[in-house]
């Protein structure tokens, strides 16, 4: 019987793996016939899968036979699901699979932490609109990724952007009606982030990061792919939302630190099905001021959902709400029109600690976002995406600022800010792959409409004290309150302004491969303005203007080594409407609506980018130069400003040995109003938007043994002068150069992270400014604890 036994289950044994036996292999590569490295290539409905290694190949064995789909998805491209029968004892061979690029929607999350340049990114579905790699790409762009978001414990927008070569930060977010997002300088000009996963968005108070996947900001005038509504002609902010994934699980973290540093977030996604993918992230944050006062608040919740009607047709859909309320930060915004008291910060002397506020008066921003998708693979060549988006803020509030009004002293004014903005966005895209002889040709084809609309119901500006340099009151009421506040707004008339605006524009891309080494690019976007407004103009009709232009982009990429190394050149253009003015003659006391020509931005570029050593070197390196010609100046409301910006940029993602990630930027910049006739005393000045000449930042991290890691790094600027718009009236102001160091330390595993991080270890005292003098934070330490299920 024993012996009975024993041949029946080595017949079992034996039949169980000749049934397992059966194997799967192929070759995954893009269009290109590029392998592809690192794609998920799983079994639907099992546990088997792989990834590709270094030549694009794979092989699953022991799969028992059977009716399968193949699911291979990787960043950046197209999911494919292939259908294939394995019989007993089969090796099956897919041969090459090609996967097309296009939209990112499901797996870019569980993907990202496969990556060794973790640091690096080097694929974008946003920065051209059309599947390109960077390396291949003509336009700059810098990266700041989830990973380095993570690694420095970032809890404000405007830390990540420290991240981004030749970025600078000039004002803070005020929360105010109108513009109240933060202003940045890039390239010498003035950029806010008001582009949200590509398509405009409303960022008009504090930018909670924990719903923030990654930052791209996109370098030069880029009017051609992107309008006016959104850009600089240094370039535009786009801020990636986290998005659902296949699989179940989350995140929840806890932190806390210096000036009563307070957050929890929730970050679960969902996935029912292979069709249905749902995440929801929502999250508490708040802060004191190193300050006397000031406050900061924000809680943010961020739906998502992705569905997949088949193979070829994807929905996806995003929310985000968020209510924010802050104190007034501190700015001191310097006399423009008389000699200053002081020419630097020693001079002035400022006590840092002193904030000339109260937490009794604050201002809220509630804002809505919603971005829905239709992503529509037409063939293995071509695709469509559809987007509708919009957004809602709302400012509510007192918001106070400083103004030196003579001498030494500073004059407290106040606004009852009631204000909404509306936006609505509509765009199609088509993108397609083809060949025309031997000629590849990567061809974008798309449209959008704009409609913006700004109801300002604010009080005018009403006085409440003066106080000199030391908070000492000079006149006026003492104290900042909602009480003394009120008093000093009863009796001002209300704005009770209404200005629409709407955009349509339409727009084509072509980038034509002549060889696999060479790339041409030409792209021309046609856009209609179209402005209605009644600002100030009690009695008068309603304002109407309408414009429109064409903006043309070229480029050229050159790859002496193939997909490691290239070079490349580009011309880009930027435009901006300009809203009409009602001009005073002092001579005779007439008010006449004046509009202006539409303003022109001209950039040319070189440079070289590098992708090497299998992707453990990432580096871009530019000279760019920017030229507008007709640059409108709003003392004299006048429309004859020339203006030159020059500069080199380096940026370099690096992993060279294992486990010690790098990155790390560098930018020159050298701004000149060249010509100015209504205005000569500006001409040779460095243009008031550009900031610091030279800016930098490095950060590293590296992992001991497996669980066990560090990071540090620093980032600075030199010194600039906040008045150099005005000096030849005021004389100069300098914001001081400075350099920020920052470390961390932390302990991993696959179900948590904690970590400690300290900013500005040394306690610098250090400013930003335009025409103002805001001091920024002092010495802060974080704690972290992250839980992963």
């Amino acid at each position: 019987m024993k012996h009975i036994l024993s041949i029946v289950i080595l017949f079992v044994s034996f039949q169980m793996s000749f049934a397992q036996s059966a194997s799967l292999s192929g070759k995954v590569t893009d269009n290109d016939q590029t392998p592809l490295i690192g794609v998920n290539v799983i079994i639907k409905n099992s546990t088997k899968g792989i990834q590709t290694d270094e030549r694009g190949t794979f092989k699953l064995d022991n799969i028992a036979s059977g009716s399968y789909t193949l699911s291979i998805s990787y960043v950046g491209f197209k999911t494919k699901e292939i259908d294939f029968n394995l019989s007993a004892d089969q090796d099956l061979s897919l041969e090459t699979i090609t996967l097309y690029e296009g939209n990112e929607i499901l797996e870019e999350v569980v993907l990202d932490v496969n990556r060794k340049n973790k640091f690096s990114r080097k694929t974008s579905a946003y920065v051209s609109k059309m599947p390109l790699k960077n390396i291949e790409n003509s336009q700059v762009y810098n990266t700041i990724t989830n990973q380095l978001l993570v690694s420095q414990s970032v809890n404000t927008f405007e830390d990540a952007l420290k991240n981004a070569a030749g970025i600078t930060k000039l004002w803070s977010s005020t929360g105010r009606s109108g513009d109240g997002a933060g202003y940045y300088s890039s390239r010498g000009f003035a950029v806010q982030p008001q582009l949200v996963n590509g398509v405009a968005g409303i960022t008009n108070g504090f930018i909670n990061p924990s719903n923030v996947e990654r930052v791209e900001v996109i370098k030069g005038p880029s009017g051609t792919l992107f309008g006016s509504s959104v850009t600089s002609y240094g370039g535009l902010i786009n801020i990636i939302t986290k998005k659902p994934h296949s699989g179940t699980g989350g995140e929840i973290t806890v932190s806390g630190g210096s000036y009563d540093f307070a957050k929890l977030n929730a970050d679960i996604n969902v996935s029912p099905s292979d069709k249905l993918s749902f995440r929801i992230n929502t999250g508490f944050q708040q802060e004191h001021s190193f300050q006397d006062a000031g406050l900061k608040k924000s809680v943010f919740i961020a739906p998502s959902l992705s569905y997949k009607i088949n193979n070829d047709v994807t929905l996806n859909f995003s929310y985000e709400a968020s209510d924010n309320e802050q104190t007034n930060e501190t700015f001191l915004f310097l006399n423009r029109y008389a000699p200053l008291a002081f020419n630097s910060i020693d001079e002035l002397g400022y006590n840092t600690d002193l904030s000339f506020t109260s937490n009794d008066v604050t201002i809220s921003n509630i804002t809505q976002n919603y971005r829905g998708e239709v992503a529509w693979k037409i063939s293995d060549q071509w695709s469509s995406q559809t987007l509708i988006s919009g957004g809602l803020a709302k400012s509510l509030g007192y918001y106070t600022y400083l103004w030196n009004g003579s001498d030494a002293l500073f004059n407290l004014y106040a606004q009852d800010t009631d204000s909404r903005t509306k936006t609505l966005n509509l765009q199609q895209n088509f993108t397609g792959i083809f060949n025309l002889g031997d000629l590849e040709n990567k061809l974008l084809v798309g449209a959008d409409y704009l409609d913006y609309n700004i109801i300002d119901n604010s009080s005018n500006w009403g006085y409440l004290h003066t106080i000199n340099i030391d908070g000492d009151l000079v006149y006026g009421e003492p104290a900042i309150n909602e009480e003394n506040l009120s008093a000093a707004l009863s009796g001002l008339s209300y704005l009770n302004s209404d200005i629409s605006q709407n955009v349509f524009g339409a727009y084509v891309s072509d980038v034509i491969n002549i060889l696999p080494s060479l790339s041409v690019m030409a792209s021309v976007r046609y856009d209609r303005f179209d402005y209605q407004g009644d600002r100030n103009t009690a009695g008068d009709d309603d304002q109407e203007y309408t414009e429109s232009t064409f903006s043309p982009k070229f480029g050229i990429v050159y790859q002496p080594i193939l997909d490691e190394l290239s070079l490349f050149a580009n011309y880009q253009n930027g435009f901006s409407y300009l809203n009409p003015q009602y001009i005073t003659d002092f001579n005779t006391g007439d008010v006449t609506l004046q509009s202006y020509d539409v303003e022109q931005a001209n950039q040319f570029e070189v440079g070289a980018k590098a992708n090497m050593f299998n992707g453990k070197l990432e580096a871009t390196l530019s000279y760019y130069n920017i030229n507008v010609d007709n640059k409108y100046y709003w003392a004299t409301q006048t429309q004859d400003l020339e203006v030159n910006s020059q500069g080199v940029e380096l940026e370099v993602n690096a992993n060279p040995i294992s486990n010690l990630n790098i990155h790390s930027g560098f930018s020159y910049n050298d701004s000149e109003i060249t010509d100015s006739p209504s205005a000569t005393f500006l001409e040779g000045n460095r243009y008031g938007e550009s900031g610091a000449e030279f800016t930098y930042n490095l950060w590293a991290d590296y992992k001991f043994f497996k669980n066990f890691g560090i990071g540090a790094g620093f980032n600075g600027q030199s010194k600039y002068d906040t008045m150099v718009d005005y000096k030849a009236v005021t004389g100069s102001f300098d914001i001081p150069a400075y350099t920020i160091f920052n470390a961390s330390i932390y302990y991993e595993t696959d179900t948590f992270r904690v970590s400690v991080k300290g900013n500005n270890l040394t306690d610098e005292t250090y400013y930003s400014g335009w025409s103002t003098v805001t001091p920024q934070q002092q010495r802060v330490l974080l704690g972290t604890f992250s839980y992963k299920f």
